[in-house]
Protein backbone atom coordinates (compact mmCIF):
# COMPACT_ATOMS: atom_id res chain seq x y z
CA UNK A 1 0.00 0.00 0.00
CA UNK A 2 2.57 2.56 1.10
CA UNK A 3 4.96 1.71 -1.76
CA UNK A 4 2.22 2.53 -4.29
CA UNK A 5 1.34 5.87 -2.71
CA UNK A 6 4.96 6.89 -2.05
CA UNK A 7 7.20 5.47 -4.77
CA UNK A 8 10.98 5.91 -4.63
CA UNK A 9 13.95 5.72 -6.99
CA UNK A 10 15.34 2.87 -4.89
CA UNK A 11 14.24 -0.64 -4.05
CA UNK A 12 12.41 -0.89 -0.75
CA UNK A 13 11.28 -3.78 1.41
CA UNK A 14 8.72 -4.89 -1.19
CA UNK A 15 10.51 -6.63 -4.05
CA UNK A 16 7.48 -6.10 -6.31
CA UNK A 17 7.67 -2.32 -6.05
CA UNK A 18 9.38 -0.99 -9.16
CA UNK A 19 11.73 1.96 -8.50
CA UNK A 20 10.78 5.30 -10.05
CA UNK A 21 12.85 6.82 -12.80
CA UNK A 22 13.90 10.47 -12.90
CA UNK A 23 11.74 10.85 -16.00
CA UNK A 24 8.69 9.58 -14.13
CA UNK A 25 9.33 11.95 -11.24
CA UNK A 26 9.52 14.89 -13.63
CA UNK A 27 6.27 13.80 -15.30
CA UNK A 28 4.58 13.59 -11.88
CA UNK A 29 5.79 17.07 -10.96
CA UNK A 30 4.38 18.50 -14.20
CA UNK A 31 0.91 17.13 -13.47
CA UNK A 32 -1.14 19.27 -11.11
CA UNK A 33 -3.59 16.38 -10.65
CA UNK A 34 -0.86 13.92 -9.67
CA UNK A 35 0.68 16.38 -7.21
CA UNK A 36 -2.72 17.09 -5.63
CA UNK A 37 -3.32 13.35 -5.26
CA UNK A 38 0.11 13.00 -3.70
CA UNK A 39 -0.70 15.63 -1.07
CA UNK A 40 -4.05 13.91 -0.38
CA UNK A 41 -2.21 10.60 0.10
CA UNK A 42 0.20 12.35 2.47
CA UNK A 43 -2.73 13.77 4.46
CA UNK A 44 -4.31 10.29 4.57
CA UNK A 45 -1.16 8.77 6.06
CA UNK A 46 -0.76 11.65 8.50
CA UNK A 47 -4.31 11.06 9.76
CA UNK A 48 -3.48 7.36 10.18
CA UNK A 49 -0.54 8.41 12.39
CA UNK A 50 -2.61 10.94 14.39
CA UNK A 51 -1.23 14.06 12.69
CA UNK A 52 -2.97 16.88 10.81
CA UNK A 53 -1.52 18.99 7.98
CA UNK A 54 -2.41 22.50 9.14
CA UNK A 55 -1.00 24.43 6.18
CA UNK A 56 -0.44 22.93 2.70
CA UNK A 57 1.82 25.82 1.69
CA UNK A 58 4.26 25.60 4.59
CA UNK A 59 3.80 21.97 5.63
CA UNK A 60 3.01 22.90 9.24
CA UNK A 61 1.64 20.01 11.31
CA UNK A 62 -0.15 19.45 14.59
CA UNK A 63 -1.53 16.53 16.56
CA UNK A 64 -4.90 15.27 15.34
CA UNK A 65 -7.77 14.82 17.76
CA UNK A 66 -7.20 11.05 17.77
CA UNK A 67 -3.45 11.42 18.39
CA UNK A 68 -3.32 9.44 21.66
CA UNK A 69 -4.74 6.25 20.11
CA UNK A 70 -2.67 6.63 16.94
CA UNK A 71 0.55 7.34 18.86
CA UNK A 72 -0.05 4.16 20.87
CA UNK A 73 -0.09 2.29 17.56
CA UNK A 74 3.09 4.04 16.41
CA UNK A 75 4.84 3.15 19.66
CA UNK A 76 3.76 -0.48 19.51
CA UNK A 77 4.49 -1.33 15.87
CA UNK A 78 7.93 -0.40 14.58
CA UNK A 79 7.11 -1.27 10.95
CA UNK A 80 5.44 2.15 10.82
CA UNK A 81 8.90 3.71 11.09
CA UNK A 82 9.90 2.15 7.75
CA UNK A 83 6.77 3.61 6.16
CA UNK A 84 7.49 7.03 7.61
CA UNK A 85 11.05 6.90 6.28
CA UNK A 86 9.66 6.00 2.86
CA UNK A 87 7.15 8.87 3.00
CA UNK A 88 9.92 11.30 3.96
CA UNK A 89 12.14 10.17 1.09
CA UNK A 90 9.26 10.42 -1.37
CA UNK A 91 8.42 13.94 -0.14
CA UNK A 92 11.97 14.93 -1.06
CA UNK A 93 11.74 13.27 -4.49
CA UNK A 94 8.49 15.09 -5.26
CA UNK A 95 9.79 18.51 -4.30
CA UNK A 96 8.10 18.77 -0.91
CA UNK A 97 11.24 19.38 1.15
CA UNK A 98 9.31 21.79 3.38
CA UNK A 99 6.97 18.92 4.27
CA UNK A 100 9.99 16.76 5.14
CA UNK A 101 11.32 19.37 7.55
CA UNK A 102 8.01 19.80 9.36
CA UNK A 103 7.42 16.05 9.65
CA UNK A 104 10.90 15.37 11.00
CA UNK A 105 10.63 18.25 13.47
CA UNK A 106 7.21 16.97 14.54
CA UNK A 107 8.69 13.56 15.39
CA UNK A 108 11.72 15.08 17.10
CA UNK A 109 9.41 17.21 19.24
CA UNK A 110 7.15 14.29 20.13
CA UNK A 111 10.08 11.99 20.95
CA UNK A 112 12.61 14.31 22.56
CA UNK A 113 10.55 17.18 23.99
CA UNK A 114 7.13 15.72 24.82
CA UNK A 115 8.19 12.09 25.26
CA UNK A 116 5.01 10.75 23.66
CA UNK A 117 6.73 8.47 21.13
CA UNK A 118 9.68 6.84 22.93
CA UNK A 119 9.79 3.87 20.55
CA UNK A 120 10.08 6.14 17.52
CA UNK A 121 13.05 8.11 18.91
CA UNK A 122 15.82 5.98 17.36
CA UNK A 123 14.20 6.01 13.92
CA UNK A 124 13.66 9.77 14.13
CA UNK A 125 17.34 10.27 14.94
CA UNK A 126 18.90 7.52 12.81
CA UNK A 127 16.71 7.72 9.70
CA UNK A 128 14.08 10.47 9.59
CA UNK A 129 16.62 13.27 10.20
CA UNK A 130 18.85 12.19 7.33
CA UNK A 131 16.11 12.06 4.71
CA UNK A 132 15.96 15.87 4.71
CA UNK A 133 17.53 17.02 1.45
CA UNK A 134 18.41 20.57 2.42
CA UNK A 135 21.77 20.50 4.15
CA UNK A 136 21.00 23.75 5.99
CA UNK A 137 17.60 22.53 7.21
CA UNK A 138 19.09 19.14 8.17
CA UNK A 139 21.74 20.94 10.25
CA UNK A 140 19.02 23.00 11.94
CA UNK A 141 17.14 19.81 12.79
CA UNK A 142 20.27 18.07 14.11
CA UNK A 143 20.92 21.11 16.30
CA UNK A 144 17.29 21.08 17.50
CA UNK A 145 17.63 17.37 18.34
CA UNK A 146 20.90 18.00 20.19
CA UNK A 147 19.31 20.81 22.22
CA UNK A 148 16.55 18.50 23.43
CA UNK A 149 18.42 15.19 23.71
CA UNK A 150 19.02 13.90 27.25
CA UNK A 151 21.73 13.35 28.32
CA UNK A 152 23.25 15.76 25.83
CA UNK A 153 26.74 14.27 26.15
CA UNK A 154 25.42 11.01 24.65
CA UNK A 155 24.26 12.70 21.43
CA UNK A 156 26.09 11.03 18.51
CA UNK A 157 24.33 12.51 15.44
CA UNK A 158 26.66 15.48 15.03
CA UNK A 159 30.04 16.78 16.24
CA UNK A 160 29.62 18.41 19.65
CA UNK A 161 32.08 21.22 18.84
CA UNK A 162 30.02 22.30 15.82
CA UNK A 163 26.70 21.86 17.63
CA UNK A 164 27.86 24.12 20.48
CA UNK A 165 28.90 26.85 18.00
CA UNK A 166 25.90 26.49 15.67
CA UNK A 167 23.93 29.67 14.94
Amino acid sequence: FCFRLFPLREHGMNWRAKPLTCREIQAFKRSKEVMERFVRAYELMLRFYGITLVNKETGELKRAENWADRFENLNRFSHNNLRITRILKCLGEMGYERYQVHLVKFFLTETLVKGTLPNVKRSALDYFLFTVRSKRRRRELVHYAWQHFKPQEDFVWGPKEKLQKYR
